[in-house]
């Protein structure tokens, strides 16, 4: 649980008036990254003793797994009862993603949790009038690690104006109170450490499994340049320019009816940030269960076991990666080495764009879809 331990390093510097981004702990020498907002929630890590806090993580990420599950459900449509909550839990834990974030110790289930469960949470009685607050909880997202920061670009290119304006706010909430708080941390962070990208480590290694690591890898080149930003820019323009198309797609609009959120609006948005994010460790891909559970809820069986299986498969982990061996990989032990990119940028194509730039047949709103499986 190293990132554990870096979070309790960094509630400690809080609470002790300590340089916030002065210090690097663990064998690997692992230093503060996000933001003094998330410094702030970490405090309370401080509190109990080592073995304590490393339990409370383990049973808190496999509830927060639970969780997921659940609110992916609710994204969907799909309808699980209990026990098989239970039982796609214990499989859940087994994917790489979860499974390491469980591991290092990490929040990247809290996370995932904070935005889905904002997207899809509704009004009382219809699901038509706008819920107060809505958007808020992305914002704080975004707040405590940058990257969520995406899902405001979501909402204000589907037309939800109102719950990107409260996104906004949300994150602007962060800042404000983090800069009150610690000031000197505050000014360090937002005007130096944010554009230090190898401070979060080293984008080259098969553990990084953004566009950016792919391409390193490919290229034998550990700063690909023009290489990575031109298709990283590339990507996010698709993408931004898919999301303005379901606005003005029969079938976005029926998903809306029926739905809290739109699940392929919402999985596009999550795949191309950890895509073009410089760094996308392979424990961030816990996006992978809502992945799982929309294909599942389309009626897509053997789609979803085929992602199941390369999501567990770990093919990265089984190559050479000691030194700088991730820069010198064979043309064969690509795709072995970046799976994750590669799936999403098939999926996006194949699945997760409208059918207008798929060149596929329009489909049913997930809760139909998955109505018409259980039936």
């Amino acid at each position: 649980m190293a990132d554990t331990l870096v979070y309790r390093a960094e509630g400690e510097a809080v609470a002790s008036g300590g340089d916030l981004y002065g210090f690097t702990v663990t064998e690997w020498e692992l230093p503060a990254t996000y933001p003094p907002f998330a410094a702030l929630l970490f405090v309370p890590t401080t509190w109990l003793p080592l073995p304590a806090l490393k339990l409370t993580f383990l049973l808190g990420n496999t509830a927060l797994c639970a969780l997921l599950l659940h609110l992916s459900c609710r994204l969907t449509g799909l309808r699980l009862r209990a026990p098989h909550l239970c039982a796609a839990t214990a499989l859940a834990l087994w994917l790489e993603p979860v499974f390491q974030t469980i591991v290092f110790g990490q929040i990247n289930l809290a996370l995932a949790c904070l935005i889905l469960w904002d997207l899809t949470r509704t009004q009382p009685r219809t699901r038509r009038r706008y819920t107060p607050g809505k958007g808020f909880a992305v914002g704080v997202a975004a707040g405590i690690k940058l990257t969520p920061a995406v899902f405001i670009a979501y909402l204000f290119l589907t037309g939800r104006v109102r719950e990107a304006t409260t996104a906004l706010a949300g994150f602007a909430s962060t800042v404000l109170l983090g800069a009150l708080v610690l000031p000197g941390a505050s000014a360090d962070f937002w005007t130096r450490r944010v554009f230090e990208t190898g401070r979060v480590g080293k984008a080259w290694i098969v553990d990084n499994q953004s566009l950016q690591g792919l391409i390193a890898r490919v290229t034998h080149t550990a700063d690909p340049g023009l290489a990575w930003s031109l298709p990283a820019a590339a990507t996010a323009a698709a993408a931004a320019a898919a999301l303005l198309l379901t606005r003005r797609t029969p079938t976005a609009t029926a998903a809306a009816a029926t739905t809290p959120a739109d699940p392929h609006g919402v999985l596009l948005a999550a795949l191309t940030t950890l895509l073009i994010s410089p760094i996308s460790w392979s424990h961030h891909w816990v996006w992978c269960v809502p992945l799982l559970a929309l294909l599942v809820a389309e009626g897509r069986p053997r789609l979803a076991a085929a992602v199941a299986v390369l999501f567990t498969a770990r093919t990265f982990w089984l190559l050479p990666h000691q030194g700088d061996l991730d820069l010198r990989l064979p043309w064969w032990q690509q795709p072995l080495a970046s799976p994750y990119p590669l799936l999403a940028l098939a999926l996006a194509a194949l699945v997760l764009l409208p059918p207008p730039l798929r060149g596929g047949a329009p489909q049913l709103p997930a809760s139909s879809s998955s109505a018409s499986a259980m039936r």
